[in-house]
């Protein structure tokens, strides 16, 4: 009997922590949330004027579609967030390889972007207002200080996570500096970096809502500030929609930049 429970066969324990998405979970608990929430408000339990129903926030946002009016408020902020993560990404990019690879900026980068980081960007609005004028261009700015933080820290951090092992083994080939910088170091770090482009992209989104809704005209920030002056709390609501909806679109099309510039893995 002992040589028997002796040789039972151990099970595999090698996929304990494989996570296996769930298809339709993700759907079934959002139609669910719905659902209960339609009938809350429906029934009387929460009051239309403090959060209105989700079919209500359908027909605002098919209200808004229809009369062009969601167009250009969602192109003005498109514009924004394009112009303000491509300089921050850029200027990003720049200063955490420099950090990354020279002893002389890290020295002098690591501490600047530590004591600056933590500032809130948004605060400084006002101030790139006075320096810059009316327009535009402090928006612009604004996002482009908030993309451009996580994006360095996030490059120059996964180039300090690169095995060091593959590069000295690349300098024992005799390869050139540029070649071990792009054929070793900038593919290692490139999954930082990508996830730094969620987070920046996150950031961006949140800091053009916040500008728009301190001095806009245009921009979902703005018509959000206005709705909710005016207590029209289902226009309100399609707007929150509108960012959600946009956020979950920028989500995915990182995923796919991801699965294809890191295809190798």
């Amino acid at each position: 009997m002992v040589e028997d429970a002796n040789k039972r066969p151990i099970a595999f324990r090698g996929g304990g922590f494989t996570l296996k998405p769930g298809r339709w979970a993700s759907w079934i608990a959002f139609a669910a949330v719905l659902l209960l929430w339609q009938v809350a408000v429906g029934s009387g339990l929460i009051s239309p004027v403090f959060l209105p129903s989700p079919l209500s926030i359908v027909l605002a946002l098919q209200h808004l579609i229809a009369t062009g009016e969601l167009w250009r408020h969602l192109g003005a902020s498109l514009g924004r967030i394009g112009a303000g993560w491509a300089i921050g990404t850029a200027a990003g990019l720049g200063a955490g390889l420099a950090i990354g690879l020279f002893s002389p900026a890290r020295a002098v980068g690591v501490p600047v972007i530590s004591a600056l980081f933590p500032i809130p960007k948004i605060a400084l609005l006002p101030l790139l207002i006075l320096w810059l004028g009316i327009g535009e261009t402090p928006k612009v700015a604004t996002i482009a200080l908030g993309v451009f933080f996580p994006t360095a820290i996030a490059t120059y951090s996964g180039i300090d996570a690169v095995s060091l092992s593959l590069v000295r083994m690349g300098q024992s080939f005799g390869l050139p500096f540029g070649d071990i910088v792009r054929k070793i170091v900038l593919p290692g770090a490139l999954p930082s970096i990508l996830a730094g482009f969620r987070i920046s992209t996150a950031t961006a989104l949140l800091l053009v809502v916040a500008a728009e809704m301190i001095g806009a005209e245009r921009g979902i920030g703005a018509f959000v500030t206005t709705t909710g002056n005016l207590m029209q709390t289902d226009q309100l609501m399609a707007g929150v929609a509108v960012l959600s909806i946009l956020g979950l679109l920028i989500g995915t099309l990182l995923t796919v930049l991801e699965r294809w510039l890191l295809r190798w893995r």
